[in-house]
């Protein structure tokens, strides 16, 4: 039966227009049964992030949640993607039933008195103690504390059938692995191409165009959960067995950097590591501080990691552009203590040590890096492509720990008298 659009009044019309149940592909409607978690895997611009919006609404009209979480990967996220974004939940909401906002309190308040606060997957904590009986995940895949959502589904117990909805690109993590397996879990798959209709003619021509078949257009178009190659000189399985949650006392801490020269949208990113030698002789990876951005933002951002891990110093490669990396950084904060680092070897060459060393367990991810950890275990010897986290981690592990012939005992010892003697050579008589 056809709609005669030009009969409807305004008022008709307007509810036609947020009526999700006629606008909503099978696969955006909620799945039927008793399950805990709707999981969406989902490629670039399917409509992840529109479906967990209107079933939020849904929920909210329906009287069925009163206390919600909305999470994201990071405050930011939150807000401009899952409350303010162009499909998020202020877009989504009729006129009639739009909740207030409050970033200052972090609460979305709707007419029926109903309740949801914003969450920061970067804090696990703000999450230990609220209740819910619905929740929003937006790209789970992507939380670096995976404690985050443990404390998500701990605080899940308000209502007769306390439920929530997680969008995310599918990665092989151990979250993602760990749910689509619970029999409380519902599964959605879907590719971008499921909705072309909705999409500008250029996301295809360009984006779909350069990465389809690829490896990285199998992950992001395709949504499939790609597992280990084969020649990779990382395997998640050694990345996930020393996985930890703290770190001893640091005998060393820094910021590597691996430059990009040029900040345009196909550029690569820089790569940021923050890591650290522990007095246990081990390596443990604190932070990844990667971002397509110019180099005067490239080099704040790794400033102030530098500060807010009290790092000793900062590194950086300096055959991709000169002196750029030292030049921008001591514009910013003259005095900062940096390193030059020269690639005399091949990339295989520097990577290999450091990798051995994950195999021998002496070196730890405190928490989980999916962006790094992808490139780790999707780059083999000989591809053309150069991954900057990849190479911030492996130039920051081969100044803390290969840098040297000496044990790690030993370097750590040979660390412990250095910084005896610097502390002499300061301070004289008591002062400085």
């Amino acid at each position: 039966m056809s709609l005669d659009l030009a009969s409807l009044t305004d008022e008709q019309a307007a509810h036609l227009y947020y009526d999700w149940d006629i606008w909503s592909r099978p696969k955006q409607k909620e799945p039927p049964g008793n399950w805990r978690v709707w999981l969406i895997l989902a490629g670039r611009g399917f409509g992840k992030t529109r479906t967990g919006a209107e079933w939020i609404r849904a929920q909210v009209e329906q009287g069925k949640c009163k206390r919600l979480a909305l999470v994201g990967r990071t405050a930011a996220d939150v807000r401009d993607v899952i409350v303010e974004g162009e499909s998020g939940i202020m877009a989504v909401s009729p006129p009639w039933f739009r909740p207030r906002y409050e970033p200052s309190k972090r609460r979305l308040t709707w007419p029926n008195g109903a309740i949801a606060i914003t969450y920061s997957a970067d804090e696990p904590d703000a999450l230990r103690g609220p209740q819910h009986d619905g929740f929003f995940a937006d790209e789970p895949a992507a939380w670096e504390r995976e404690e985050t959502w443990d404390n998500l589904m701990f605080g899940l117990r308000l209502g007769k059938n306390p439920r929530g909805v997680a969008t995310t690109t599918p990665k092989p993590t151990k979250l993602i692995k760990t749910l689509i397996k619970l029999s409380t879990t519902s599964v959605t798959r879907g590719t971008s191409y499921e909705n072309r209709a909705n999409l500008p003619p250029a996301f295809f021509n360009e984006i779909i165009r350069r990465y389809e078949g690829t490896r990285l257009g199998r992950q992001e178009i395709n949504a499939e959960i790609l597992e280990d190659l084969e020649g990779a000189l990382w395997k998640r399985g050694m990345i996930e067995e020393t996985r930890v949650t703290k770190h001893p006392d640091l005998q060393r801490l820094i910021v590597a950097i691996d430059p990009a020269v040029t900040a345009e949208e196909g550029s690569d990113e820089t790569g940021i590591i923050v890591a650290g030698l522990g007095t246990d002789g081990q390596g443990y990876v604190l932070s990844d501080k990667s971002l397509r951005a110019s180099p005067n933002e490239w080099a704040q951002a790794a400033i102030t990691a530098y500060h807010l891990h009290k790092c000793d110093r900062i590194i950086g490669e300096v055959n991709n552009g000169g002196d750029l990396v030292e030049t921008v950084i001591r514009n910013i904060e003259k005095y900062i203590p940096y390193t030059a680092v020269r690639a005399s070897r091949g990339k295989q060459t520097r990577a290999e040590p450091v990798a051995a060393l994950y195999e021998r367990k002496m070196i730890h991810h405190i928490g989980t890096f999916p962006e790094l950890e992808d490139q780790l275990c999707g780059w083999e010897p000989g591809m053309a492509q150069s991954p900057d986290r990849l190479d911030a981690l492996v130039w920051a592990f081969t100044e803390l720990m290969t840098g040297t012939e000496l044990s790690p005992v030993e370097h750590i010892a040979a660390m412990q008298r250095r910084a005896q003697l610097a502390r002499e050579r300061t301070y004289v008589h008591g002062k400085p």
